[in-house]
């Protein structure tokens, strides 16, 4: 299904911040970081930040805070940390700070990963919502995943979510 059930009526750029959470990636080797950037401007967006940091709860709360209190911040999106491994911690800072979670995006990414993956989609934490009257979205730190949500997930709605938050 490609139909928008309502379609943007208006042009707009969203500025958006992407986040990577990894132990073992650095910016010189994050491809997933990369190509959540390039889909975006392909999209004509504009990335206005971008960061690796390590899987750790403390740091990726401060990440967060920090790009959600910026001004020309209105969507951040973040690759990594959304298995179940004991490091995996981005899901539950996600869970425990999320203002509103968007459920529809975990599932239907789930679903989507499942056609592509099979039964192994049922680890993805994938998760989305609203904090401090920014979009946040969460997502596991493979390219297909991240390929995955940012064409058939985010950037459908990505103008339409923005104009909702900003009352629309």
């Amino acid at each position: 299904m490609t139909q928008i059930p309502h379609p943007d009526l208006s042009e707009m750029t969203v500025n958006c911040a992407v986040v990577t959470v990894s132990d073992t990636r650095s910016a010189e080797t994050d491809q997933s970081g990369v190509l959540i950037k390039k889909l975006l401007k392909d999209a004509g967006h504009s990335v206005v930040a971008y960061t690796v940091i390590k899987d750790d709860s403390a740091k990726i709360i401060l990440q967060i805070q920090a790009f959600c209190d910026r001004e020309d911040v209105d969507v951040v999106i973040f690759s990594g940390g959304t298995g179940i491994s004991p490091r995996d911690t981005t899901y539950d800072v996600m869970e425990s700070l999320l203002d509103r979670i968007l459920p529809g995006f975990g599932e239907i990414f789930r679903f989507l990963s499942y056609q592509e993956i099979g039964s192994r989609a049922i680890a993805s934490r994938a998760v989305a919502g609203v904090y401090k009257g920014k979009l946040v979205f969460s997502l596991p730190g493979s390219s297909n995943a991240v390929k995955l949500a940012v064409e058939k997930l985010i950037l459908p709605e990505l103008v339409h979510l923005v104009q909702q938050l900003r009352g629309g």
